[in-house]
């Protein structure tokens, strides 16, 4: 779709889109991994722009708080997108965070709509880890393990399943009950007939997975450590539950932007506070221009770092269908 398909404010207005109004949005896995396998295709062609992510974070570690700027080729939009952590040593019930994405037509250049980014977090990041398993995955992958319960957890596999629908053993290792449960909730929404084993024995999971996928907070007591994969594994990096052995000693490195794994994935760092180069990014594997895997035994290791020109990509698919609907409330902000 193109920003002309977008029903557009008039200017002087702000169209806003809640929380709410995005909540009863009705979008497939397969349509927001196409989204995503779309844009990572446009950034490649060279005809987006994702410039490197703006950070501040007071000195105590309490907050922390990001600024992208992309542009869309493809649709012809230009996006910001603002994120804002805070109470980071504090549990999960203590924390806030506020996320959100103001998209502008480049064609018009009217504003097509302010939204709340989280819907649009909560799918974006899995559907990529879903497109790094497809690429990276061994031949004949069957088992998958997902590493934390919060919202990065609880679509994890829906969405590995859209793009490895062959994994037939699958397993979550969490500390929230009511995580678990709804991992299990999640699964059985969009799966009815699938359902998954909960982990207790975190190394021997681990040793059984063909995939990995780390998306728990950074309290977790898991740290997988590189010694007890199997050869073959695939180890994708969404928040923590993998040690830095996963890294360092890994047979290839991958990520979907070598600049932001080098900015976020500073706990990851050796002794000597570096990291390893990557090997490649995902945006010319899915382009097909480099492999993902080379071989069935490659243990390899697989960050996940957010692009800006992804949530553009699916907020703009959202504000296209939001407005199709009349949702939203028009604020005359500018007049």
């Amino acid at each position: 779709m193109t920003s002309q398909d977008t029903v557009t404010p008039h200017d002087g207005t702000l169209r806003v889109l809640s929380t709410s109004d995005l909540a009863g949005i009705d979008i497939s896995l397969a349509d927001v991994v196409d989204t995503m396998e779309g844009a990572y295709r446009t950034l490649h062609a060279g005809q987006s722009d994702n410039p490197r992510k703006l950070t501040v974070k007071p000195r105590d570690g309490h907050s922390v708080s990001y600024a992208m700027l992309g542009r869309d080729g493809t649709r012809n939009v230009v996006a910001i997108k603002t994120s804002y952590k805070h109470g980071l040593g504090k549990g999960r019930d203590e924390q806030h965070y506020y996320t959100a994405l103001t998209i502008y037509d480049d064609v018009t250049g009217l504003p097509v709509a302010m939204m709340d980014c989280s819907r649009i977090g909560s799918l974006r990041t899995p559907a990529v880890s879903a497109l790094l398993a497809r690429e990276c995955a061994a031949p004949g992958a069957r088992s998958a393990l997902v590493i934390g319960t919060g919202t990065q957890g609880r679509l994890a596999l829906p969405f590995l399943l859209t793009t490895l629908p062959d994994l037939d053993s699958l397993m979550v290792f969490g500390t929230h009950s009511e995580g678990i449960a709804a991992v299990r909730q999640q699964l059985r929404t969009h799966l009815p007939d699938r359902d998954v084993e909960v982990a207790t024995d975190l190394r021997a999971a681990a040793s059984d997975a063909d995939v990995i996928l780390a998306t728990a907070g950074a309290h977790t007591p898991a740290a997988v450590e590189s010694a007890w994969l199997k050869p073959g594994a695939l180890s994708i990096l969404v928040g923590h539950g993998l040690a830095p052995s996963t890294l360092h000693q890994a047979d290839r490195v991958i990520a979907t932007s070598e600049a932001q794994m080098n900015l976020t994935g500073t706990d990851m760092a050796d002794s000597e506070g570096k990291l390893p180069a990557v090997d490649t990014e995902l945006p010319p594997v899915i382009a097909g221009l480099t492999a993902g895997r080379h071989s069935a035994k490659e243990r390899i290791f697989a960050y996940n770092s957010g692009l800006v020109v992804t949530d553009i990509a699916l907020g703009h698919r959202f504000a296209q269908l939001a407005l199709a609907q009349g949702l939203g409330t028009e604020v005359p902000l500018w007049q």
